[in-house]
């Protein structure tokens, strides 16, 4: 299995289905909502995505609604 994540990464998962285009897209988002974030508040990397548009920075304890992917 490590073979097939290496190539695809996180999108591995649905296998030969969806195309490629759709699953490079995905991957795209999905690394992009999994790193760690600016916090508007304090300015500092630490913010993660609990669900969706729901946003904790790990820093000064805060949790706000937001985008629901990443911040910008």
């Amino acid at each position: 299995m490590p073979a097939k994540l290496k190539k695809t990464g996180s999108a591995g998962r649905f296998g030969a289905r969806y195309g490629k285009r759709t699953r490079a897209k995905l991957v795209g988002v999905e690394k992009k909502q999994r790193k760690k974030q600016k916090c508007p508040l304090c300015s500092k990397l630490g913010v993660k995505r609990l669900s969706k548009g729901i946003w904790k920075c790990s820093k000064c304890n805060k949790k706000f609604a937001s985008n629901t992917y990443y911040l910008e």
